[in-house]
């Protein structure tokens, strides 16, 4: 074979490799803190919320807050939710070997399990075969025992708990064969700028298999640092489970300001009354006046030695706050509608519009770019690294089939 054909064979190969091969986002970190991240999860199969649960190492009632869906119901730990269903998994993301990842989950493997299906299929392509391969230190990929306890490294990140200098708490989303970034910026209210400028993108177009950092609006907290919820986030949309169980808190619709309040699932629990006051933890209570109107509330300040802490505060307003307003509820899902499958569930609600049962959001009008494809945007946040470089993203713009055509072409031309 002449070396020119032999070149152009190998040339040709290698950028077919480079068009297959997933990218994510990767921050890296240096010191020991950690912060609250999500992970865009889809069911593989029917798995019971508890079992959804085991699978990350995650609190089953955490799961459930995280996606709105009401508590209430009995039993819910063991509704069974149906398989593709799309769930934000809340977990904990720390600094390991210098990179942003989450290292609280592990998995035991069953048999017929290998390495490419636990990732694939599993883990919905959260985690690669080689990242499982080299976390765990397994020399040969093809023999893979039963009942072997798999530490399984999900990826996330921080960036400092803010985006344009607003709380937000950033989710990994899997890139579906569906997806567009212009379709997941409009799923996830915000804009294609700022989804290229945390991924460090320097273009808009995306692989099936990408994991992208997605900021979410959240309502941040200031708890003292020894509060065993030191670092509460929760995201627009969504509440929070605290202090045992004892505090159910929610952020939204229409503002960032964390409501907390007694939970539902609230058995045995500390006092949540503020002192020298008649209020209990959520109570808020108005007086008009000729200055305004004098707001006085009972807020949550964090879960100390087992105790629920309570503050007192009164202010001035120029009127008086209505009543509060929670983010829609949904029941426990039992089936996945097509509109759902690649959505996230509930829909992110910023203005509390929407029937309460609704599991996707509103995405008919695509949000515009203030970025040149092609042209790395700036103002990214600090630390934002791509493991994807501009090679990559050039050749990716070219489908497959059109560079076969080009190389044919070439070679029947010589």
């Amino acid at each position: 074979m002449p070396k020119t054909l032999l070149y152009l064979l190998l040339l040709f190969s290698n950028a077919a490799m480079v068009l297959v091969t997933p990218k994510s986002t990767i921050e890296p970190c240096s010191n020991s803190d950690s912060c609250s991240a999500l992970l865009g999860y889809t069911l593989y199969t029917d798995l019971k919320v508890s079992e959804v649960g085991s699978l990350f190492n995650v609190d089953p009632v955490s799961i459930l807050t995280a996606n709105a869906i009401d508590i209430s119901y009995p039993d819910v730990e063991n509704h069974i939710l149906p398989s593709q269903l799309f769930l934000r998994i809340p977990v904990t993301c720390a600094c390991v070997d210098g990179i942003r990842k989450s290292v609280s989950t592990h998995y035991k493997t069953r048999p017929s399990d290998t390495l490419t299906s636990i990732s694939n299929q599993v883990y919905a392509g959260l985690v690669s075969a080689d990242q499982l391969r080299e976390a765990n230190d397994i020399q040969d990929p093809d023999v893979l025992d039963v009942g072997v306890n798999l530490l399984v490294p999900l990826p996330c990140t921080c960036f400092n708990g803010t985006d344009n200098s607003l709380p937000a708490v950033y989710l990994s989303y899997v890139v579906k064969d569906v997806d567009t970034l212009a379709g997941i910026a409009a799923r996830y209210r915000t804009t294609l700028t700022d989804l290229m400028n945390v991924n460090a993108m320097g273009s808009t177009a995306v692989k099936s298999g990408d994991i992208l950092a997605v900021p979410l609006p959240a309502c941040a907290t200031n708890f003292p640092r020894y509060a065993l919820d030191h670092g509460l986030i929760v995201p627009n949309g969504s509440y929070a489970i605290a202090a045992s169980h004892c505090v159910q808190c929610s952020c939204g619709p229409g503002n960032l300001n964390l409501y907390c309040m007694p939970a539902s699932l609230a058995v045995s629990c500390s006092s949540m009354q503020c002192k020298n006051s008649n209020l209990m933890l959520g109570n808020v209570t108005t007086q008009q006046s000729s200055a305004g109107c004098n707001v006085t509330s009972c807020s949550y300040g964090g879960f100390v030695n087992g105790t629920i802490v309570t503050m007192l505060s009164t202010s001035l307003q120029p009127r008086c706050p209505g009543p509060q307003q929670f983010p829609p509820l949904i029941a426990p899902p039992s089936s996945v509608t097509r509109d759902s499958t690649f959505a996230p569930s509930p829909a992110p609600q910023s203005d509390g519009a929407g029937p309460a049962g609704a599991t996707t959001p509103k995405s008919s009008v695509v949000p515009s770019s203030g970025s040149i494809p092609g042209l790395t945007p700036a103002s990214g946040p600090s630390g934002s690294v791509s493991s994807a470089c501009s090679l990559t993203n050039s050749l990716s713009t070219f489908p497959p089939a059109f560079m076969l055509y080009l190389f044919v072409k070439f070679i029947v031309s010589i």
